[in-house]
């Protein structure tokens, strides 16, 4: 049985079927944009958009039916929008037997892309949600960090994967350092590590259980990301699970990875998989003159993780296919800043120890000296940005439990084939917070900022939950950067500016 269930969305059925989960919007463009809902029954989906919240004269779309196959989830996809808009939408679900019977409307909106430069952009990031037990906490407002960043009013919220933790059971209560009792909104499906379909879903469902991201939602669209909690913490392709695990023994985690693809693909609207558990996850979202956001995938095409000293790696942490589309959608890019959306950093230093042996899981493995692994992929990408003269590139990353800012300089590095680029590290949203990690030289970091606690797992009652806002003017073209805490102060700025490359 639900603990806290004032968190919870209303169930109660009757005729009609009703949308409790909330509304979300996904990978908005100038024209489209992605609407998903779930409904408590099958139902069929119907959009209306219109300029204003009167909804006077809306325009309807009719989307599919939702049924068991999806979990009852379904998204349509908008085309043809105004750009810079506002767009209101609602959704009904209708009963599939009688198309008049249609459940209370739940609605949204959502800004479209401008298609002019003049208009500022604005959005926020982070990552990392429901981590280490800590879920849910009504006493300290649930997933407060989301109110914070809704009143930030951003164009979109881009999430830098671990939007679950299926590995990371949540029981009722954990006891805090002062003595005092963390008290989780519990569910069945999380009460164990996720292995099924349905184990996977209820994890999705765990988190919009959670009234202030239900409301983030349906104000703000998502660019969704995923790595390695949507699965298993460190999961990489081909790897088996040994004993000593809450998992069976010899479980493959290629059997795992296309469950929790399926239930990511049903739960969030993601252009590039539109409901499809095959489709891929990287993608490039195009959002106006001023910005264009690369969603890699460091997760789906790695090898396996390893001392990562090898001096040749074809496969990386991208694999050969999405690094060839990552320098050509950079090198066709005309957007003013490339912000490319890393799920994991690139010179923070990540272990992955196991049984012993001194594996790492991220780009990094603490030799300063020439690239090595993993590395050499990314060296290889920072070599083309420099020879193709793309400039306004920037990395947002999450995943270390932390905030920080990185600036990288081959005057400072083993390797110097690259122009300055800076990166910046935010999160968690509601997960355990960490000390800071060790930075690797190879491409010369300079750690300018960070806020980390100095003992590992910090609950989310005790503070150290951060999101990042990035603002772009619209005349000037200037970047700016803030990392935030929970509560919205700022704890770091940083200006860049358009055309040119480092400080």
């Amino acid at each position: 049985m639900p603990g806290g269930l004032g968190a919870a969305p209303a169930f109660a059925r009757s005729g009609r079927p009703q949308a409790g989960w909330g509304v979300q919007a996904g990978d908005v463009t100038t024209d489209s944009g992605l609407v998903w809902v779930r409904s408590d029954r099958p139902a069929r989906m119907i959009v209306e958009t219109a300029a204003t919240e009167s909804f006077r004269n809306p325009r309807r779309w009719h989307g599919p039916l939702l049924g068991a196959g999806t979990d009852f989830t379904g998204t349509t996809r908008l085309h043809g929008l105004a750009s810079g808009e506002q767009i209101h939408y609602r959704v009904l679900l209708a009963d599939p037997d009688d198309p008049r019977r249609t459940g209370e409307p739940v609605t949204g909106t959502f800004r479209t892309a401008p298609v002019k430069r003049r208009r500022d952009v604005r959005f926020v990031w982070s990552g990392d949600l429901a981590g280490q037990g800590w879920g849910i906490n009504e006493s300290i407002g649930g997933y407060r960090i989301f109110d914070a960043m809704a009143k930030a009013d951003p164009d979109f919220f881009l999430c830098s994967g671990d939007n679950i933790y299926a590995d990371g059971p949540i029981a009722a209560t954990a006891s805090l350092p002062d003595g005092s009792v963390y008290r989780n909104v519990t569910t069945e499906e999380k009460s164990h590590v996720a292995v099924t379909l349905d184990d996977y879903r209820g994890n999705f469902r765990y988190n919009l259980l959670d009234s202030a991201l239900r409301r983030f939602n349906a104000q703000v669209p998502n660019i969704i990301q995923w790595d390695d909690h949507e699965v298993r913490n460190n999961w990489y392709p081909g790897e088996v699970i040994g004993t000593g695990t809450p998992y069976p023994a010899g479980t493959r985690l290629d059997d795992l990875a296309p469950r929790s693809r399926q239930a990511f693909s049903e739960y969030f609207p993601i252009s590039t998989i539109s409901g499809r558990p095959d489709g891929r996850i990287y993608r490039v979202i195009n959002h106006g003159p001023l910005l264009d956001v690369f969603v890699l995938d460091m997760r789906t095409y790695r090898n396996a993780n390893s001392p990562d000293n090898q001096t040749a790696d074809p496969v990386g942490i991208l694999g050969r296919e999405q690094l060839e589309w990552l320098k050509r959608e950079l090198a066709k890019s005309r957007a003013v800043w490339k912000v490319i959306a890393n799920d994991m950093p690139l010179g923070l230093v990540v272990p992955d120890p196991v049984e012993g042996k001194p594996d790492f899981e991220a780009v990094a493995q603490g030799d300063p000296g020439a690239p090595l692994g993993r590395e050499l992929q990314i060296a290889e990408l920072l070599r083309f940005i420099k020879h193709r003269r793309i400039t306004g590139t920037v990395w947002l990353t999450a995943d270390v439990h932390h905030t920080s800012a990185q600036h990288y300089d081959p005057s400072r590095a083993a390797f110097k084939d690259f122009e300055p680029f800076w990166e910046f590290v935010s999160g968690p949203l509601n997960a355990g917070a960490f000390p800071a990690n060790a930075l690797d030289g190879t491409f010369g970091p300079d750690r300018v900022f960070v806020k980390a606690p100095t003992t590992a797992n910090v609950s989310p009652a005790e503070g150290y939950q951060f999101f990042g806002e990035v603002d772009i003017d619209g005349e000037s073209g200037e970047m700016t950067v803030r990392l935030r805490e929970y509560d919205g102060t700022v704890l770091f700025t940083q200006t860049l500016q358009p055309g040119r490359v480092g400080r």
